[in-house]
């Protein structure tokens, strides 16, 4: 089980979501969602794309797709690959356009692989991540309620 500084707990209108966060994949992808997370970013961001066998995408405030946090991350892609639970950036046509958006994926999506950068894993509430409406955008929207470092919950 990973550390509390590396365990990031989501709350969302399905439920609790835990992702174990991997610095030693993407250093820098996690040191930003930790800081975004610890200013309150994410808190209230709808799930404004969810492609059923696919993933759930969130992190952008505009919920439109084109929103982010303004600072743009390298790419850290990695061999972690993206099956069940995977944790993911979403990024624009520049492998250097990661910004705050991310991904769950429901299913294996391995096509994927070394061209997006994995920052994570789901390691509890899967079954939340399961019930998040789909749609792009859904109709009515499920939403992150808040995101907090496991360290700072305490």
């Amino acid at each position: 089980m990973a550390k509390p500084e590396d365990r990031l707990i989501i709350e969302t209108t399905k439920g609790r979501v835990t992702v174990g966060m991997r610095p030693d994949l993407a250093p820098n992808h996690v040191a930003r969602i930790k800081e975004l997370a610890r200013a309150g970013f994410y808190d209230g961001v709808p799930f404004h794309r969810v492609i059923e066998g696919f993933m759930a995408q969130t992190g952008d405030p505009t919920g439109t797709g084109t929103g982010g946090s303004g600072q743009k991350l390298r790419a850290e892609f990695n061999t972690e690959p993206h099956t069940r639970g995977a944790v993911s950036m979403a990024r624009a046509q520049n492998p250097d356009s990661a910004d705050s958006q991310f991904f769950i994926c429901f299913d294996e999506a391995t096509f994927l692989d070394r061209q997006y950068t994995v920052w994570g894993r789901v390691i509890e509430g899967m079954e939340n991540v399961d019930k998040i409406t789909r749609g792009e955008p859904p109709r009515n929207p499920d939403k992150i309620l808040s995101v907090r470092v496991a360290a700072d919950a305490a």
